[in-house]
């Protein structure tokens, strides 16, 4: 497959040395033309372009990868479907519920397939997690509860994810949108928001803390804390059944070792059977991820995350976002 890579920051680094074999870079593209050459040079193919409608319109370009600002991202893969191009774009796909519409109609239209780029389902402990739930290993579920959070660092506050304009949000928006992916995996559709959202430390409009209280329509809940004031890199992700228990914890790097514990239920109750699996080597998630993309295009099915899954988590954003005032 021919692509075009639109952003070529830190994400579209990783698109790019993640790639399947066989795939070829025909256009690298953004604002700063010479970070698009690097990205060429990188990949010992195609050309650079600062125009975005440059990328999506090529001929040759069959499938483009989006990783640019949150306000950019909608209509970028608008002008990608509209122009016959298979789509993965970044989480969190765009920064309104409507903008994500907007984006299903026109891949119906065109027929395009879109996928977002929510990597951490991708993470061997998520895999290994949604293996033993599918099993029935858990039982039946009761709920989940989550935490994600990192400390920012000097500057933070005037970076672009402090300005709702450029990143739709704050927090909750940025990695909060991960824990309600996840958590939807385990429960379904959120039926019930509750939460809030705030700034506690950072001196900037958007949230720096997220409170979340997710109920699905059998009252399974989904509790769930992201944090930008976190200090300490931390990731969390308890999923209750009621024979067994799943914990996630790391995902590599600054967020620690990733490992996931499977507490099984005995019939006496009393200390649980337990099971650790360490997943020391790097992040494999977004080649993971984009192999299974290509396959989604192979078998012309529907990509799961896709736009689906990207528009359930920002109804949640949006619904917080307003009961918050932000």
């Amino acid at each position: 497959m021919n692509y075009a890579i639109i952003g070529c920051g830190l994400i579209g680094k990783k698109r790019v040395t993640g790639m399947p074999a066989g795939a070829k870079l025909i256009v690298a593209c953004d604002t700063i033309l010479s970070r698009a050459g690097e990205l060429v040079k990188l990949a010992k193919a195609g050309r650079a372009c600062a125009d975005f409608n440059d990328a999506v319109s090529d001929p040759q370009v069959e499938v483009v990868f989006i990783a640019t600002l949150n306000s950019t991202l909608a209509p970028i893969a608008l002008a990608a479907v509209q122009n016959g191009k298979h789509v993965l774009v970044e989480k969190p796909a765009g920064i309104s519920v409507a903008e994500i519409e907007a984006l299903e109609v026109a891949a119906a239209k065109s027929g395009a397939l879109v996928r977002v780029g929510y990597n951490h389902r991708y993470h061997p402990a998520g895999l290994k997690a949604l293996e033993l739930f599918r099993s029935g290993a858990l039982g039946p579920m009761m709920f989940v509860r989550g935490r994600y959070g990192q400390g920012g660092r000097v500057g933070y506050e005037k970076e672009w994810r402090a300005d709702a304009k450029l990143s739709g949000g704050g927090e909750l928006i940025d990695q909060g949108v991960h824990l309600i992916d996840l958590a939807g995996i385990f429960l379904g559709e959120f039926t019930m928001v509750e939460g809030h959202a705030t700034t506690y430390f950072w001196k900037m409009p958007v949230d720096d803390n997220a409170f979340l209280s997710l109920r699905n329509a059998a009252g399974n809940t989904a509790w769930l804390h992201v944090s930008c004031s976190e200090w300490k890199n931390l990731f969390s992700l308890e999923i209750y059944g009621r024979d067994a228990k799943l914990h996630w914890e790391g995902l590599g790097g600054s967020y620690g070792v990733e490992r996931l514990t499977y507490y099984k239920m005995l019939p006496q109750m009393g200390p649980p059977e337990t099971t650790i699996y360490e997943f020391p080597r790097g992040d494999e998630s977004w080649k993971i991820e984009m192999a299974e993309f290509f396959e989604d295009i192979k078998l012309k099915r529907t990509p799961v995350p896709g736009l689906k899954e990207a528009k359930a988590a920002l109804v949640v954003v949006e619904k917080i976002y307003a009961a918050s005032g932000k």
